[in-house]
């Protein structure tokens, strides 16, 4: 499983590049405008992807984790992705030294709403990843309404690109 952990944050890492890369053709002043009324911009989205996967890997590294980086702080694509760069790396370092043992072990955590939840903590570490594609595929039909096509990000794209491919 603990492979399996580090090809998911692989992937994610991919994704939330290619998705940050279209974000980046959207004006600043689109970027942070609703996309339709009632509807959270782009910079909202993006921020919460990035500040919810800064939040996660906090509690699992037991860091004050009361909540996430204001989307102020998050003003630009580039400011996201800084913030999910340190994330993804803190990830790819927790992967390496995880047992099956540790996987396995109960993992709990205080919600954002002051909640006490314990879930085995390999589901915990799956919910990143999943809570991000969630919030990528609204990013994507943002972009669509802003004039810019959104990326493919699809998993078994991502794996097709590290595959060596015949002929």
């Amino acid at each position: 499983m603990t492979d399996d952990l580090a090809t998911l944050f692989a992937y994610t890492r991919w994704a939330d590049a290619r998705l940050l890369d279209a974000c980046r053709l959207v004006p600043p002043e689109r970027y942070a405008a609703e996309v339709e009324p009632g509807w959270a911009s782009l910079r909202s989205t993006v921020a919460h992807i990035a500040g919810a996967t800064d939040l996660w890997v906090r509690r699992f590294l037991d860091q004050p984790a009361g909540g996430f980086v204001p989307e102020s702080e998050l003003a630009t694509p580039d400011d996201a992705a800084r913030l999910l760069a340190g994330a993804h790396d803190a990830l790819d370092r927790l992967a390496r030294d995880l047992s099956p043992e540790r996987l396995a072990a109960p993992f709990t955590y205080r919600s954002i709403r002051g909640q006490v939840a314990t879930a085995p903590l390999w589901a915990a570490l799956r919910h990143v990843v999943n809570h991000e594609t969630y919030h990528r595929g609204q990013a994507a039909s943002k972009l669509r309404r802003l004039g810019v096509e959104p990326p493919l990000t699809d998993f078994l794209l991502w794996a097709i690109e590290q595959t060596p491919q015949p002929g």
